[in-house]
């Protein structure tokens, strides 16, 4: 039975959409302290892992409350209205570079953005943006989100009622994909920037977590330096720190990385989600599952403002697309650089809890007693 929500998960997808503005916003100092300089996974395994958990989670029990069938069609609607935000979020980007590119006269921003498309062939960008094929930069999520949000009234049954088949085939694919380089075309001759092939097994296996979070089991009572497990993930992200620090100085790390790790080690492609990737970030998520349990702290007035930033991850991220591009221009313009870029970084953030803040109170307004839909409205 799926009964009980994990308040940590809607703290750790606010968490990441913060992460992610940071990441977005060029030059941006406060992304020098974001998950991707720490090891081989960034934000985005984050959002994607927790977008499998919270859909699970959700639909899991409309599925058990309704049926399957009425599971699939509250999916489905929502992956529909995830298309048509998706439409006009690209509307509005596009008229948010073009003014930005306007002003700045040092950069080329519609480059950037990858944007030149539209501007050569617009009829046919029209036509690959209605069928996912054209995805400025900045916007690659939420298309990814789109597929495997469509594709889950197919895996969930399967998903609760057999877990573990569901998790290996969903890694079959993710494995046959590494090997034959599967992927989805893209405007051009190009190819989707988030491999749904390679994605869909974090989405999978978060939902999956979700569903073992739901169990009844006994705490191990060795200390977490006793348990097996616990040791793996531990080594495999400490380890990683290093590594990825060194990236900032490459002469350091060539000087001290074994060439036959670096053979073995590189290329990590993001694209197709690279082994190294998964490992990483089920590594660190089960090490914070295990040293950062439920508990008061999820209380804490910071704590609750975040995750209220994850309950409407939807709305925070479309914001978070239009700040990104708004900042980085600001950034370009101004005299006192630093200065600014930490200003748009924390205002950018301060104008994302603004927005989930007012979400908040207007849920509140429209419907005052708590239900299960409130939670589905947010997967």
């Amino acid at each position: 039975m799926i009964t009980r929500r994990d308040h940590r998960i809607d703290f750790y997808r606010g968490l990441a959409l913060i992460f992610i503005f940071w990441d977005h916003i060029p030059q941006n100092p406060l992304a020098n302290f974001t998950l991707r300089n720490f090891g081989f996974s960034d934000a985005a395994e984050i959002f994607v892992f927790l977008a499998g958990y919270a859909a699970v989670l959700a639909y899991g029990k409309i599925a058990q409350r309704s049926g399957y069938l009425i599971a699939g069609v509250r999916i489905l609607r929502r992956a529909w209205v995830l298309y048509v935000v998706h439409i006009f979020l690209l509307v509005l980007l596009m008229g948010i570079i073009f003014v930005a590119n306007s002003h700045v006269e040092t950069r080329d921003m519609i480059q950037e953005m990858n944007l030149n498309y539209f501007l050569l062939d617009p009829q046919q960008a029209l036509v690959d943006e209605l069928l996912l094929r054209f995805k400025p930069n900045l916007m690659d999520p939420l298309p990814l989100y789109i597929v495997l949000l469509a594709g889950l009234p197919l895996v969930l049954p399967l998903l609760v009622k057999h877990t573990g088949h569901a998790v290996g085939l969903s890694l079959a694919v993710y494995g046959l994909t590494q090997w034959f380089g599967w992927n989805i075309p893209a405007h051009g001759n190009g190819l989707w920037y988030f491999n749904p092939y390679a994605w869909q097994a974090l989405f999978v296996l978060g939902g999956a977590a979700a569903l073992y979070s739901q169990q009844p089991r006994a705490a191990d009572p060795r200390p977490l330096y006793r348990q097996p497990l616990f040791v793996a993930c531990a080594t495999v992200a400490a380890l990683s720190v290093p590594i990825a620090l060194s990236w900032k100085w490459p002469a350091v790390h060539d000087a001290f990385m074994p060439q036959w790790i670096s053979e073995r080690l590189y290329p990590i492609s993001k694209t197709n989600l690279a082994p190294v990737r998964l490992v990483h970030f089920l590594a660190l998520a089960y090490c914070m599952a295990k040293l950062v349990p439920t508990g008061a702290w999820v209380q804490h007035w910071l704590v609750q403002k975040v995750a209220m930033m994850g309950r409407y991850s939807l709305e925070i991220f479309c914001l978070s697309v239009v700040l990104a591009p708004l900042a980085d221009m600001a950034n370009a313009l101004a005299d006192d650089r630093l200065a600014m870029q930490l200003a748009t970084a924390i205002a950018g953030v301060g104008l994302m809890l603004a927005l989930g803040q007012w979400l908040e109170w207007n849920k509140r307004l429209t419907n005052p007693l708590p239900t299960a839909t409130g939670v589905v409205s947010n997967a």
